[in-house]
């Protein structure tokens, strides 16, 4: 995926001229690759897989809580925040930001940006790979174990299938010779 990197650069240079307290701004692709960056003092590589893999944990997150498609992660440390915004279907906008930020502003511009920058990477980005259709596992059964040897000779074990109702009372029986 290429997009238009000095498309992308000049929108993380117009997002950090509109929020002064933003220290670093950074496009990547949903993989961890960067795309763009305007972050000076971070190691932009290790900042875009690091986002990637925060943003693996947050969308499982959101999923196994039910609170829908994942839209912004924020995380916020003694000398600041670092702010993840969607950025389409392909991409994501990380930013930081200084302890001082006006948070409300922080989303509200980062928003925008992580729109920009979703239409400038999705316009170039592939068309996905048809779906393949689902495969489910085969269901697993339960067979019974022999510990038998084979000086020890014939083993036979019966044991009744277990089902939904309650227990029942019969009780299994092993005969060995």
């Amino acid at each position: 995926m290429m997009a238009d990197q000095p498309a992308l650069l000049e929108e993380l240079h117009r997002l950090r001229a509109r929020v002064p307290q933003l220290t670093g701004a950074l496009a990547a692709s949903v993989d961890g690759l960067v795309l763009a960056h305007d972050a000076p003092g971070v190691e932009p590589e290790g900042l875009a897989a690091l986002t990637a893999a925060a943003l693996g944990v947050a969308i499982r997150t959101t999923d196994a809580t039910g609170r829908g498609e994942l839209r912004e992660l924020l995380l916020r440390g003694h000398l600041g925040y670092v702010a993840t915004y969607a950025a389409g279907a392909h991409a994501v906008l990380t930013l930081l930001a200084q302890d001082r930020v006006n948070v409300g502003r922080l989303h509200l511009e980062g928003r925008r940006a992580g729109a920009r920058i979703g239409e400038l990477v999705d316009t170039v980005a592939p068309a996905p790979a048809p779906a393949r259709p689902a495969v489910r596992p085969a269901p697993r059964t339960r067979t019974a174990r022999t510990s038998a040897s084979p000086a020890a000779g014939p083993t036979t074990t019966t044991t009744t299938p277990r089902s939904t109702t309650p227990r029942s009372t019969t009780p299994r029986t092993t005969t060995e010779s």
